[in-house]
């Protein structure tokens, strides 16, 4: 029997909790809110898998250092650009959070992170998981590691690397510029 086939009610009943309870801090995370919380009633069965070409649900982590004054990023291996750690739910998930710190625990190698329990923002981005294209419906966390911390780089990155907060390199994206600086203002 498959794994998802085990826990796939609690993976998408979370994530429907999750987003029907998120307080969005603008117009703009309201409407997209709205479109994965859409997307999951259109796909009940598969919207959370990677099999979904329609697009399908991810869990990533902006990773902080004790002091928050850094973030942890991966030059990532397909995309060639720096990004939060994150990817696709997977057998054995059953909850978003989980999913975002098992995810960001894989790609960073770093023990004893803690995760922030709400997402900090939404942000839905092309991919190329199936040959026509699809979207990544991408719940964003944040985690804090603990003092002096030491990463590892994964199968899935060309490079793992502490950069400011202030200070993202060349190339990412405004999601993630965007995902950092809420990440800073968070309590706590």
């Amino acid at each position: 029997m498959d794994a998802r086939s085990l826990t796939p009610g609690f993976l998408y009943a979370d994530a429907v909790r999750v987003l029907s309870s998120w307080e969005p801090p603008d117009a703009g995370q309201e409407r997209t809110r709205a479109e994965f919380l859409r997307h999951l009633e259109e796909h009940p069965a598969d919207g959370m898998w990677r099999e979904c070409a329609a697009g399908h649900i991810t869990a990533s982590t902006a990773v902080l250092d004790a002091s928050r004054t850094r973030v942890l990023l991966t030059l990532h291996a397909k995309v060639k650009a720096w990004l939060q750690l994150g990817g696709h739910c997977e057998p054995g998930d059953v909850t978003l959070a989980g999913a975002a710190l098992r995810e960001a625990t894989e790609e960073s190698g770093i023990r004893g992170l803690r995760l922030q329990p709400d997402p900090v923002q939404l942000d839905r981005h092309p991919v190329r998981c199936h040959p026509q294209g699809t979207w990544h419906l991408d719940v964003q966390y944040v985690a804090i590691a603990p003092e002096n911390a030491r990463h590892t780089v994964s199968d899935e990155s060309d490079d793992l690397r502490w950069f400011p907060v202030d200070g993202l390199p060349e190339p990412t994206d405004d999601a993630l510029r965007r995902l950092v600086a809420r990440a800073v203002t968070l309590p706590g």
